[in-house]
């Protein structure tokens, strides 16, 4: 029987009419397996992974196939979006023992959850030196069947090292000048200066590290940081990678000169750049990067946002292309035959040199991705807007790319931090709106009674699956920076809430190392813990960063103390793996300069407090917070014996326990945040 319908997972979702008798991760699907005496499949995705759909038809959806898992196996699926640290446990196993990585993750473990047997897509036959899904069952089988004693030592050991691992946590001190400039050699000498971003191929938006780049510049006026960010900046948002009509960017791009995405679109991406490329304009005042990061912005507005005011995670790779076939990229490629039926041959001559249409094509079949490749000729700006107009309207006619309506905390704090910064500096209060109705979502939905958050939900409905540390740190970030946009103290007190749980339920407090896991969260095989930035903040990283930004907000010793101790790992780390860690490092930028502490106080409707709080946020000084309020308020504790100054609206600028004296205009505040 697949159990597999009453989930909220839309990954799980998509496979609860297979004939394979699914089950959810549960400790019945192990006492199950013990009681019949089998070994337990573990397959591990999420709904827009491409490989993950193909196996799923090819193997899971094949009765044969299904037939021999249900006589020989309990089969568990995971979603790895809802247990992140189930799919870290193991990938670390699978890692291990084949040196790679990826989803779909197979994985064959005994009744006692461990590991023996492992992979990640396995083909319906043979194919380039890879066994077929069924001959790697069979073998499983065989081997339990006939070695089991051998198979359950080979297990029992890969625990036991599993298990075993301890972080290398480093220093006990945090990074200095020293480290920060390593870690940027580290990135100079990866950097790719004909293409921008590091390494080759595939290649990922490298988010984490050029908010690294962008605040290392503004502490120390490194043009060789800044260059980095601009360019790569550049370089993705006019490649492929980026949607040209409708804004927002791919997981990444299969080539190194950002041409062909993979074409997933994910929530956690599209926030961490929508804030990235608002930060670079910050920095540069870049007409690109504000385009980029309002574009960013209006794509997660408008396809993500769910009714109940939260975002989904993501919008698949594949859809429909017109004949019932899927097909990865079918809603964003463009042929110059399909260019003419929707534009006419002049127009499409046009659209075609202006997009990098090719006749051979830049995809498949013919197909080109939309670019803006770099060009010497001048364009009427006009025309182009209307020719992207009547694209992006027969663009709409096509079937649209699946979604994945999940919502997921972390997530939903960094689209919250990215959309409330964007609409402040842009003058967007819808965006500011939007964010506010994704925090109260997770408010009424994600959080209990304790504050303990909920990792995901579905159509209003909470899932059961307990937050992790990247929830709680991803979400107390959003809420700090709506304290720091709108001036509403409760942001700040619920990323109090959140940040308690850190320091009681995911710090070792022996070390002052950060778990992935709370305390009292389900006893895995091991209990995950990675400091690395991968696509997102690791929850370590977010973490230091959020308790850091509470500490200057409140003044809170024993936050700014465990933000501290956190980013011991990246005095280790960031000058060997910089690329890995930048998150960590952007963090570290933020204390090294303070961070700064500004408080503006005046009425909320004069237009002199509105600028000076404007003035703040646009601050580039690493990791400063703001608070706003009126004279006598008790919002926000920045706030506190904060006077007008002669009936005027003012700003206090403190750091490191000092405060400068106040100021009451705007150049005079945009000074005391630069030097």
């Amino acid at each position: 029987m697949n159990r597999l319908a009453h989930e909220t997972s839309p990954y799980l979702l998509q496979h609860a009419d297979n004939p394979v008798d699914w089950w959810p991760w549960s400790e019945e699907a192990f006492e199950e397996a013990r009681k019949r005496g089998v070994p337990v499949l573990l397959s591990v995705g999420y709904s827009s992974c491409h490989w993950c759909h193909v196996m799923a038809h090819e193997s899971f959806e094949d009765q044969e196939t299904a037939d021999y898992l249900n006589t020989h196996f309990v089969s568990i699926k995971v979603d790895r979006e809802e247990r992140p640290d189930v799919d870290a446990v193991y990938m670390e196993a699978v890692q291990a023992a084949t040196g790679q990585g990826g989803w779909p993750m197979t994985v064959f473990l005994t009744p006692d959850a461990e590991p023996f047997y492992f992979g990640t897509y396995f083909p319906p036959a043979p194919r380039q030196g890879m066994p077929s899904f069924r001959q790697v069952l069979e073998g499983v089988h065989s081997a339990w069947s006939d070695r089991r004693e051998e198979v359950a030592d080979v297990a029992g050991k890969i625990a036991r090292d599993l298990a075993g691992r301890e972080i290398s946590y480093g220093d006990t001190s945090v990074p200095g000048e020293e480290e920060l400039a390593q870690a940027l050699l580290g990135l100079t000498r990866d950097y790719d200066a004909q293409r921008g971003g590091f390494g080759g191929a595939p290649k990922f938006p490298p988010s984490m590290v050029v908010e690294f780049l962008l605040r290392h510049h503004a502490r120390t006026g490194s043009e060789g940081a800044l260059q980095m960010a601009a360019d790569t900046c550049e370089r993705m948002a006019r490649g492929g990678i980026y949607d040209q009509l409708g804004g927002g960017f791919a997981r990444y791009s299969v080539d190194r000169e950002w041409v062909v995405p993979h074409f997933e679109k994910m929530l956690y991406d599209n926030a961490l750049l929508c804030r990235v490329y608002a930060h670079l304009w910050r920095t540069t005042g870049s007409d690109l990067a504000r385009r980029v990061a309002l574009e960013t912005a209006d794509f997660m507005v408008r396809e993500l946002r769910t009714n109940e005011g939260g975002f989904a995670s993501a919008l698949d790779a594949d859809s429909d292309d017109g004949t019932g076939k899927h097909v990865e990229g079918a809603y964003y490629v463009w042929t110059p035959r399909q260019l003419s039926d929707v534009l006419g041959d002049e127009d499409a001559e046009l659209a075609a040199s202006y997009f990098g249409v090719t006749d051979e094509g830049t995809f498949e079949e013919g197909a080109s991705v939309l670019q803006l490749p770099q060009q010497d000729g001048v364009f009427d700006a006009e025309r182009i807007e209307s020719i992207k107009e009547r694209l992006s309207r027969a663009r709409a006619q096509r079937p649209a790319p699946g979604r994945d309506d999940k919502v997921v905390a972390a997530w939903n704090g960094l689209a919250i931090a990215a959309l409330a910064e964007t609409g402040a500096y842009f003058d967007r209060p819808d965006l500011v709106e939007a964010a506010l109705g994704a925090a109260d979502l997770l408010v009424r939905l994600h959080l209990d009674e304790r504050a303990r958050l909920a990792r995901t939900s579905k159509d209003g409905q909470v899932g059961a699956n307990a937050g992790v540390l990247e929830d709680y740190a991803d979400v107390a970030e959003g809420f700090l920076a709506l304290a720091s946009v709108t001036g509403e103290g409760v942001w700040l007190e619920f990323a109090g809430f959140l940040l308690d749980h850190v320091l009681v339920r995911f710090v070792d407090e022996e070390s002052g190392a950060l778990y992935d896991t709370a305390a009292d969260a389900e006893k895995l095989i091991r209990r995950p813990q990675d400091p690395t930035d991968s696509a997102t903040p690791s929850g370590w990283s977010a973490a230091a960063g959020a308790l850091l930004s509470y500490a200057a907000q409140t003044g809170a010793e024993p936050h700014r103390t465990a933000a501290e101790r956190a980013l011991g790992v990246v005095k280790a780390l960031g000058p060997r793996a910089p690329r890995f860690i930048g998150w960590g490092l952007a963090t570290a930028e933020a204390l090294l300069d303070g961070p700064r502490e500004v408080a503006v106080v005046g009425p909320a409707d004069d237009p002199a407090t509105k600028e000076l709080h404007r003035t703040a946020l646009l601050a580039t000084a690493p990791g400063a917070v703001v608070a706003v309020g009126t004279p006598g308020s008790d919002e926000l504790p920045l706030l506190a014996d904060r006077p007008l100054v002669e009936g005027e609206p003012a700003a206090y600028v403190c750091r490191r326990f000092t405060c400068d004296a106040p100021v009451t205009d705007t150049a005079g505040l945009r000074q005391k945040l630069v030097s």
